[in-house]
């Protein structure tokens, strides 16, 4: 029996491994466990640990890393210090981290410094922020790699990394994305009392290295939204420095009937708001990635998804009143769902492939870097 450990710290994250841990929860070979930590466990932000627990699974954890929303740092060395006593008394032969979050990156400084394999998900991704650093240091600090798409693949090829050691698997999202599971939109509305039939999805995220100005975009983007006369649902940002800005603009929302606005949405009820939206509006990579392949149409705004895969249903603009309005009278129906960037909806199935061969399980501890020159 092999002790798996995933980490999680967020809703977005936990949206991702989601169904690569129910792949193998039953599996006589593999012992799941999950550490939950970061904005599960906030309540400004929904108190998400609920939505991992309503899973069922069987070895949770939990661990408060919060310090500040200033202190990036500080949150990072908590997790550090937590996971890596955390781990001693599992004795993981695999963790598995995904993305760009300082959770993901403790995740991987532990595994790494204690010699256990770290698996990281949907590394060689690029983006406009300080996530792109931490994504790439994660890359660089684990030994298996499951990419989303085959891009990604080449540039940790560019990276040094070892070919036999990068599977290309899709973004695990997608799977659940076109479950027979996803609820019913009805059910949706009724659950979160969402009242109006066409809406917006709205999400605004900080950009961390645009600190000085961030301020005066979420002003921007809510006046924006309050002018538009559209309805929209409305979920609060993650927790990166400058949150606060942004949820102080959100306040100007109060009372207004036009808008629904949640600190967290269960993630197969967003899936199914997102499959009925009008557009998606804002700087989440839920835009990039999955509103094409339900063929929703994304206003991208800022640069936060800077240098992401992008598709014809995307327009992008800078936070801008104005801009943002333009954008928001260029909406169309509904698009042609998009090609398949991030995978076919297979993504747990190929994971588990990987975890059956003993070639994984062979990848040297030691790292090698391949030159490519």
């Amino acid at each position: 029996m092999r002790n798996i450990v995933f980490l999680t710290g967020t809703r977005a994250d936990f949206g991702k491994i989601k169904a690569l841990i129910q792949v193998i929860e039953n599996h006589k070979d593999f012992e799941p466990y999950i550490f939950v930590t970061g904005m599960h466990l906030m309540h400004e932000y929904g108190y998400t640990l609920i939505e991992v627990e309503r899973c069922g699974f069987k070895n949770l954890a939990t661990f408060n890393n919060h310090t500040d929303e200033a202190t990036m740092d500080l949150t990072l060395a908590k997790t550090i210090n937590g996971f890596s006593e955390y781990i001693k008394t599992i004795e993981p032969d695999l963790i598995v981290v995904h993305g760009d979050r300082v959770e993901a990156l403790a995740g991987a400084i532990v595994g790494s410094l204690n010699n256990v394999l770290v698996a990281h998900i949907e590394g060689g991704e690029l983006s406009g922020t300080i996530d792109e650093l931490i994504r790439h240091s994660v890359t660089k600090l684990s030994h298996i790699h499951y990419t989303s798409n085959d891009e990604a693949r080449k540039r940790l090829l560019q990276m040094g990394e070892l070919e036999s050691s990068i599977f290309t698997i899709g973004s695990p999202d997608v799977d659940i994305m076109f479950s027979d599971d996803l609820p019913q939109l009805s059910v949706v509305k009724d659950y979160y009392q969402i009242a109006f039939d066409s809406y917006g999805l709205a999400m605004f995220h900080p950009v961390t290295t645009e600190i000085d100005t961030l301020e005066e975009s979420a002003n921007n983007f809510v006046q924006a939204l309050l002018e538009s006369n559209k309805n929209f649902v409305v979920i609060y940002p993650n927790n990166d420095l400058g949150s606060k800005h942004i949820l102080k603009a959100y306040e100007k929302l109060a009372n207004n009937e036009r808008f629904k606005v949640f600190p967290s949405i269960r993630f197969e009820y967003f899936l199914t708001l997102l499959k009925n939206a009008e557009f998606i509006i804002g700087n989440s990579s839920a835009g990039i990635r999955e509103a094409p392949y339900y063929g929703v149409p994304t206003i991208n705004i800022g640069s936060r998804q800077l240098n992401r895969a992008t598709s014809s249903e995307i327009i992008n603009v800078p936070c801008l009143k104005n801009d943002i309005l333009e954008a928001l009278k260029k909406l169309s129906n509904k698009v042609e769902v998009s090609s398949e960037i991030f995978g076919k909806g297979n993504s747990a199935e190929l994971f588990l492939n990987t975890l059956e061969s003993r070639e994984l399980w062979d990848i040297n501890h030691q790292k090698q870097f391949n030159d490519t020159y």
